[in-house]
C-alpha cells in the first residue's frame, strides 16, 4: 500500500548506492538495482557472494523509529522461535538500522536477506499450499500472543486512527473520514482485548508477502513494515479478502476452510471475526483512503507524465468501493 508522498517516488540510484555502502555487497550487482521499486518504502536488489539481498530506505519524516526498531525486535524474536520470516542484515557497523545522511535528506535503511520460495501468486493455490498459509499466520498469532516487546513498541491501531485524524486535520473537507475515525475510535473502544485476540499483527499478510517453499511445505513471510497492534480478526479478514480476490469465486468457500483448518492447527480462531469484520474492513479502507490523500496532496509545476498519471491512478482508487 502506497504511504510515501509522490515527491519521494523518483528513482535516484545515486541515492540508493550512498546507503548501501554502509553495507558489504557485489560491486557489479549494482545493476540490479532497474528493478526497484517504490511504496512505503523504497527497495532495491543487489548481491553480496552471489546472494540476492534488499535495501529496504525511507525518509526520517516519513516513518518513526521507534517502530521500526520494534519491527526488527519482532522479527528477531520470530526468528528465534523458528518462524519462517526475512532475516536483517547488520550493517558494516553492526547496525541493523542505519541512519543514512545524504546530500538528500536523512533516510533509515536497512539490508533483508531474500527468503526462500516463492509467492504465493505465483503458486497453484493449491488445497496444502493454502493450509499452509493458514497454518503460517495462525503460528504468527500464537508467537504474538506470546511476545513481550523491550524498550520500543509498534504503535497501535489506536495510534493509527489519532494519525489519521492528525493528518485529515489538513483536510477540512474531510468532513466524511473524520466522522468515520469517530465512529472507529467507538466502536473499537468496545470490544474486549484480551491475550488470545489481541497483539501484534503483520496487517498485510496478503500473496504479495508469504512466500511458499517447497523443499520444507512452509512459507515465509515478508514486509512486517505495516505490523501494528490490533484484533487478531484484522489479519484474517484481510486475508480472506485477498484470498477472495484470487480464488475463482465457485472455489473460495473451500479454499477459505483449508486456510481456517490450517490456522486452527497453530492458534484458537479468535471467536469475534465474524462480529469484527466490518469493523476491520473499514478500518482497512479509512486508513488506506487517508495515506493516498496525504500522499498525492502536494503539486508541483511541471510533473513529469508517469507521475501525473499515477495522482490520476491514486485520486480514482480513493473513490472505489
Amino acid at each position: 500500500m502506497l504511504l510515501l508522498k509522490l515527491k519521494y517516488l523518483f528513482n535516484n540510484v545515486d541515492l540508493a548506492e550512498m546507503i548501501l555502502k554502509n553495507w558489504d555487497y557485489d560491486e557489479q550487482s549494482i545493476d540490479m538495482f532497474k528493478h526497484y521499486r517504490i511504496s512505503s518504502n523504497a527497495i532495491y536488489p543487489f548481491k553480496y557472494e552471489g546472494k540476492t539481498r534488499l535495501l529496504r530506505f525511507a525518509p526520517m519524516t516519513e516513518k518513526l523509529k521507534a517502530n521500526i526498531l520494534a519491527e526488527l525486535a519482532f522479527i528477531s524474536y520470530l526468528r528465534d522461535n523458528g518462524y519462517g520470516v526475512l532475516e536483517p542484515v547488520e550493517s558494516k557497523r553492526g547496525e541493523e538500522l542505519v541512519e543514512a545522511r545524504t546530500p538528500w535528506g536523512d533516510y533509515f535503511a536497512s539490508v533483508f536477506k531474500r527468503v526462500s520460495g516463492v509467492q504465493l501468486k505465483n503458486t497453484d493455490s493449491s488445497d496444502a499450499i493454502i493450509f499452509s498459509y493458514g497454518k503460517a499466520l495462525g503460528r504468527l498469532h500464537f508467537l504474538s500472543s506470546q511476545y513481550t516487546p523491550g524498550t520500543d513498541k509498534r504503535w497501535s491501531y489506536s495510534d493509527v486512527l489519532d494519525w489519521i485524524e492528525d493528518v485529515l486535520s489538513d483536510f477540512p473537507e474531510e468532513s466524511a473520514a473524520r466522522k468515520e475515525t469517530k465512529l472507529l475510535k467507538d466502536y473499537f473502544a468496545s470490544v474486549p482485548k484480551t491475550q488470545s485476540n489481541y497483539g501484534l499483527v503483520h496487517y498485510d499478510f496478503e500473496y504479495d508477502n508469504v512466500f511458499y517453499d517447497d523443499e520444507s511445505n512452509s512459507c515465509n513471510v515478508i514486509d512486517f513494515d505495516d505490523a501494528m497492534y490490533h484484533w487478531y480478526a484484522m489479519d484474517i479478514v484481510q486475508v480472506l479478502d485477498s484470498l477472495r480476490d484470487c480464488i475463482p469465486s465457485e472455489a473460495f468457500n473451500h479454499k477459505k476452510q483449508c486456510f481456517m483448518d490450517g490456522y486452527a492447527s497453530e492458534y484458537d480462531i479468535p471467536q469475534d471475526v465474524e462480529e469484527m469484520s466490518p469493523a476491520c474492513r473499514r478500518f482497512g479502507k479509512l486508513y488506506g483512503y487517508v495515506r493516498i490523500l496525504r500522499s498525492i496532496a502536494e503539486r508541483w509545476d511541471n510533473e513529469p507524465d508517469w507521475l501525473m498519471d499515477l495522482r490520476e491512478k491514486l485520486s480514482k482508487s480513493l473513490y472505489n468501493d
